[in-house]
């Protein structure tokens, strides 16, 4: 078991924790004694489906709340469901939401907690590789809003979370690529990381992910702590997200994670270009990013979203996060056309 603790100006503490058997050890004994203003699971319908079981053992008399599956429903509409749902179970502000799912149960529970009586508790228990190694951790909550991405939301930490490398068992393969996007997106922020991952004989062994998931949320809370509200340094963790986003908006197909993949490898050769970006380590890094997507082809290439994203300071000019060598990155500004023209060209390269 590893415990990492998160506490940030305000003193709010997040305690998040790495250990097997949270069905038993952590949800079974919370369904028999909750706080005193009682409590919600709020889950989707496909973690439902699979663990129905063991929440019925645990928490059988917790009101329960399921939402459709599925980032399409990541919105204002079941936000509202959620806090109408959780009115009905009167809930206080003494009350608990436990959050059990991957990075959209996340980030819905997260912020209805953070709205609901202007702020209760929230458990999350992350369900996907995804969701423990980036989504739940650190206090980003959000809805996507009039098509873009996390418009609407707040930094509002979980006052714990469980991470049980037992859910990674129930993955198909393409749920790991997309936590692995994360993954090295941290390797390259963080050098010991990046070597071990270089090392790895198999990305998608869950012995290996089993071990450095607790690693992965170490280096981010280390940057949470002295960053929590994304002034400066936690920038950095926006790494090769500008066009993985414009990618994931514009309808290509692939996971958030491929598309962080092809966001690392494309901005970090926009690296060597503008910033002095270490060729090798751009190499290496595209290197780890191929592995990780085992081969797959990179879709057209449409921009345009990348307008939309919350770092710009306007509509004509793109800022990205990019990597420019090992533990390095700088925050590139680029007019518009010209980012869309040198992506084109770099993509070319690919």
């Amino acid at each position: 078991m590893k415990t990492i603790r998160i506490r940030d100006r305000e003193e709010r503490e997040s305690t998040i924790v790495c250990r097997k058997n949270v069905f038993s050890a952590v949800l079974a004994p919370l369904g028999a004694q909750l706080p005193e203003g009682g409590g919600m699971l709020f889950t989707d319908a496909n973690v439902y489906a699979l663990y129905r079981a063991q929440i019925e053992r645990s928490l059988g008399g917790v009101p329960c709340f399921v939402m459709p599956a599925g980032e399409a429903n990541k919105n204002e509409n079941t936000l509202f469901s959620l806090l109408k749902e959780m009115r009905k179970a009167e809930l206080r502000r003494n009350s608990l939401l436990i959050a059990l799912g991957g990075g959209v149960v996340g980030d819905l529970g997260g912020l209805a907690a953070s709205l609901y009586m202007r702020g209760i508790s929230c458990m999350q228990v992350p369900t996907t590789l995804l969701a423990q190694v980036d989504s739940s951790v650190g206090g980003k909550t959000a809805v996507d809003f009039c098509g873009v991405k996390n418009l609407i939301g707040a930094f509002s930490p979980a006052a714990r979370v469980e991470v049980d490398p037992a859910f990674l068992q129930t993955l198909p393969r393409r749920e790991l690529r997309c936590g692995l996007g994360e993954i090295v997106k941290h390797g390259a922020l963080s050098a010991p990381l990046f070597e071990k991952l270089l090392s790895a004989p198999d990305l998608f062994d869950l012995s290996f992910l089993a071990q450095i998931v607790p690693e992965n949320i170490a280096f981010k809370a280390s940057v949470v702590r002295r960053d929590p509200h994304e002034r400066d340094l936690r920038k950095c963790l926006n790494l090769g997200h500008t066009t993985a986003h414009a990618l994931e908006l514009g309808g290509c197909g692939l996971s958030h994670g491929e598309c962080v993949l092809w966001g690392l490898i494309l901005e970090s050769r926009l690296a060597v270009r503008h910033c002095g970006g270490d060729k090798k380590f751009a190499e290496r890094l595209s290197a780890l990013c191929f592995s990780a997507l085992e081969g797959g082809t990179l879709p057209p290439l449409d921009v345009e979203n990348a307008r939309l994203d919350k770092k710009n300071a306007s509509s004509d000019r793109v800022t990205l996060a990019v990597p420019v060598a090992p533990e390095r990155y700088e925050l590139l500004e680029l007019p518009f056309a010209q980012y869309a023209k040198e992506l084109s060209e770099v993509a070319k390269e690919c």
